[in-house]
């Protein structure tokens, strides 16, 4: 059995302009960082005494003799990816609900591709498997995602991420002091709204659009640069939230199915408590909110959105990794 572990992400500033369409004629940037949230995918052979000769474990159970007969699309397109022909059992578990905007769809990619490498005996760079992520998602499944997701599974921590052509991406690791790491991550918190959205449903009407948001999405790119430099100076940490807010009015603007009346709420309801900023993480529509408030004004917020599950969470340092093999 081989066992991958592979961390979700949450992504501060620049997200919309890791998408294809948009940094293949202008420059891409995020500031992204990984969690201590994993999804966990274990593999093994499958013995020949089934009918089957698949068998993919997530919420659903699938049992089938062809790789094409699999309905989940990124484990059909990995296992045809790597040309695999053994039989195989895969099974997938998350610390986190799927769908939700930390980036579980690409986790899942990169820590699947990872197992099936280790399956062939490779050891595989972070650049590899963001490069045979991308193309999984992107070239063979055609799916309206950006590319910030792959790379930070693939390579975790803290980082300032850039786009430019299709064979252009740079990995710059934040280096900012832990002081004011553990400074940043004592003011964030996370809470999950429930409600569940196909982000790449609102990711293609978001996609549609690019071409007429030029202005909001340099802005954007734009905040990343300002975050590095509030993060990297001497500037009060709550200028980090008070620029998330202004990124968050302008995340919002870009299409009509990024929040909604109850998303507003829930925002108007942390900002009334003392949040200075937040956002919808992902592609927006539900899953995770994220909430920058001095620590001082956090008991009054949970209190406020008493209704949402509050998640805890810290940085992680890692990106995808095989934490068990005996191939």
């Amino acid at each position: 059995m081989i066992i991958s572990k592979t961390p979700y992400r949450i992504s501060f500033f620049g997200g919309g302009t890791d998408y294809p369409c948009w940094y293949k004629e202008n420059r891409g940037q995020v500031l992204t960082t990984s969690i201590n949230k994993y999804c966990y995918i274990s593999c093994r052979p499958l013995p020949p005494f089934f009918d089957h000769k698949f068998r993919v474990l997530y919420s659903k159970s699938e049992t089938v003799r062809k790789i094409s007969e699999i309905q989940h699309p990124s484990a059909r397109a990995c296992l045809q990816f790597m040309g695999i022909k053994e039989g195989l059992e895969i099974h997938y578990d998350g610390d986190l609900p799927a769908r939700s905007g930390l980036g579980s769809s690409s986790a899942f990619t990169v820590g699947l591709l990872n197992v099936l490498h280790a399956l062939k005996g490779h050891v595989v760079s972070p650049e590899q498997l963001t490069a045979d992520a991308i193309h999984v998602e992107q070239d063979m499944l055609r799916e309206n995602v950006g590319s910030q997701d792959q790379v930070i599974a693939a390579h975790g921590g803290c980082n300032i991420i850039s786009f430019g052509d299709r064979n252009h991406l740079q990995v710059r690791p934040l280096t900012v002091s832990l002081a004011r790491l553990e400074e940043l991550q004592s003011c964030l918190m996370l809470f999950y709204t429930g409600i569940v959205r196909t982000a790449s449903d609102i990711a293609g009407a978001q996609i549609k659009k690019t071409p007429m948001r030029k202005k909001e999405l340099s802005a954007m790119y734009d905040m990343v640069d300002r975050a590095v430099e509030i993060l990297d100076g001497k500037a009060d940490i709550s200028e980090f939230g008070r620029l998330l807010h202004e990124n968050w009015l302008i995340k919002r603007s870009l299409t009509d199915k990024i929040t909604s009346p109850v998303i507003d709420q829930m925002y108007a309801a942390a900002m009334k408590s003392g949040a200075l900023g937040g956002k919808i993480l992902g592609a927006g529509g539900g899953g995770f909110m994220l909430v920058f408030a001095e620590p001082k004004a956090q008991p009054k917020i949970r209190a406020a959105l008493k209704k949402l599950l509050h998640v805890p969470f810290k940085f992680e340092h890692s990106g995808s990794s095989i934490i068990f093999y005996r191939p």
